[in-house]
């Protein structure tokens, strides 16, 4: 299940320019240590989760696996999208704070 609130941020990510999808676009945005967050679909390939994975993990960028490849794409009105990247600390910062579920208290 999928945050909305996570995806109406994809969606203003993107109509802001701060956002890359693809493949090529994203392994660049990773190289160059400009992506700030990385989005997998949870529906992604295991080669293509170990690729991203392993990718983030040596350049330190941060991965966030969630969503449905159409989840991903619809939020911000493109075809079906496996992976996304976030230029923006802001944009970024906005997005794992509403993914990550607080610690529940015992």
């Amino acid at each position: 299940m999928t945050n909305n609130k996570m995806l109406s941020y994809l969606g203003l990510a993107m109509r802001a320019g701060k956002l890359v999808t693809g493949d090529e676009g994203v392994m660049s945005a990773i190289r160059s240590r400009e992506a700030k967050l990385v989005i997998l679909a949870i529906d992604a390939s295991s080669n293509a989760q170990k690729k991203y994975r392993d990718k983030c993990s040596s350049y330190q960028v941060r991965l966030l696996e969630s969503g449905s490849r159409d989840e991903l794409g619809s939020s911000i009105g493109k075809a079906e999208r496996v992976v996304i990247a976030i230029m923006d600390s802001g944009f970024a910062q906005m997005i794992i704070k509403c993914s990550v579920k607080p610690a529940e208290v015992e």
